[in-house]
Formats: structure tokens, sequence, C-alpha cells
């Protein structure tokens, strides 16, 4: 979904070329290991200090709540991550010390599957967690 957002800005000349040529190819990572290769992280490490709230079973895949979160300062950047859709990466946040890491969207899910938030903290740090959601009803076609 953000990919389109960014899509849609970059058509209208909204995007920053240097912005656009920066996220292409973090989108079209096809795992988490490929994803961390890409934006030159560590290795993710389960945490509290990430917030994830996803249903545990969503009715219309097309429309599914979530809300992630920092708990700690210092996040350089907020992911989510949709493992079994056609692309991992969903969304990607990059907040400012004026900015509360604090973010709920709406996204399709084509099939039941795992959710990551991942923090990429300012200290090098890469945290997640995880939750599995069962879909009802596809939203991806």
């Amino acid at each position: 979904m953000a990919w389109r957002v960014a899509g849609l800005l970059a058509g209208l000349g909204l995007l920053p070329s240097t912005a656009q040529a920066a996220a292409r190819p973090a989108f079209e990572a096809r795992s988490l290991p490929a994803l961390m290769q890409v934006l030159d992280a560590a290795v993710p490490v389960e945490s509290a200090e990430v917030l994830l709230e996803v249903p545990d079973v969503a009715e219309n895949g097309a429309v599914v709540p979530v809300r992630l979160a920092a708990l700690v300062p210092g996040v350089r950047q907020l992911l989510l991550l949709v493992e079994n859709n056609p692309t991992l990466l969903c969304a990607q946040f990059q907040p400012t010390a004026a900015v509360e890491p604090d973010f709920s969207l709406r996204v399709k899910m084509a099939e039941s599957t795992g959710v990551l938030a991942v923090a990429l903290m300012d200290d090098g740090r890469v945290l997640y967690a995880r939750r599995q959601v069962t879909v009802v009803l596809g939203g991806c076609a």
C-alpha cells in the first residue's frame, strides 16, 4: 500500500527522484534477510520495546487495522512487513525526534500470514514484534 502512495506521489511529481530511487530496492526485497541487507541493518531481535497491534483473525483481508509503535526513543525507521503479501515491505516510516513513532493504518492481506513491526534504532539495534493473522477473506488480487 505504501508503495502505491509513493507511486502516486512520484507520478504527480511530488516525490523527489532520490527518494524514489532509495525506496525501490527496499520494497522489492522478498525476505527479511534480504530487506535487512538492502537497508544495511543488523539481524533483528524480538523485543517488547516494539508494539504491534493487529487482530488475530481478520474477517476481510482488504482492510486489516494495524498499529505499530516503538516504546523507546531513538527510532530511525519503523517498518511494517506482511510475510505472505506480494510485497513484503508494506510501510516504511522515518520519524524524527519531533514525531512519536506510533502509527495506525489499514493494510491488505492476501492470506493468513505473519506480520512484523521492525524498528531500526539510532544505535544500530534492530528490534521487532511479530504476530500471526488468520485472514478469512483475502484482500489482494
